[in-house]
């Protein structure tokens, strides 16, 4: 069974209950209850906590942070291999780094990566990555 790969987006889609929020839930509680993994790439999760932090204060951000720890999330470090797969994404791709970390991880695990982000259609439609979007892009 392949892996689910969430980025920043995801995770941003649950907190704040936005578009998608149900799937990742879903996500989540599928994992939870199968034993099983996501998977969050360290610089994903740096991402999610300055967004946080910046817009709603550090204690928001140490009560999401005490949730993730019981959350199914495998969160993985960067890797020469990740950065130099990110960094092809970077270079050839409109994305932001941390995009581009989200999926190299998930082409590594050879997983779905589940955003609702529009810099993936790229990748998407050259067949680099498979996507399960939150919402339409557009």
């Amino acid at each position: 069974m392949p892996g689910t790969v969430l980025d920043s987006h995801a995770l941003l889609a649950l907190l704040r209950d936005e578009p998608g929020a149900d799937l990742v839930r879903g996500l989540l509680e599928n994992a939870a209850e199968k034993d099983l993994s996501l998977h969050m790439t360290e610089v994903n999760y740096a991402e999610v906590q300055y967004i946080v932090r910046r817009r709603e204060g550090d204690a928001a951000w140490l009560a999401i942070a005490q949730e993730l720890q019981a959350a199914p999330i495998e969160f993985h470090p960067v890797t020469r291999s990740l950065a130099d797969v990110a960094a092809g994404y970077k270079a050839r791709h409109k994305l932001s780094l941390a995009d581009a970390f989200a999926a190299a991880l998930a082409k590594e695990k050879k997983a779905e990566l589940v955003t609702g982000d529009p810099e993936f259609k790229a990748l998407e439609k050259e067949k680099e990555i498979t996507v399960a979007w939150l919402k339409d892009p557009k």
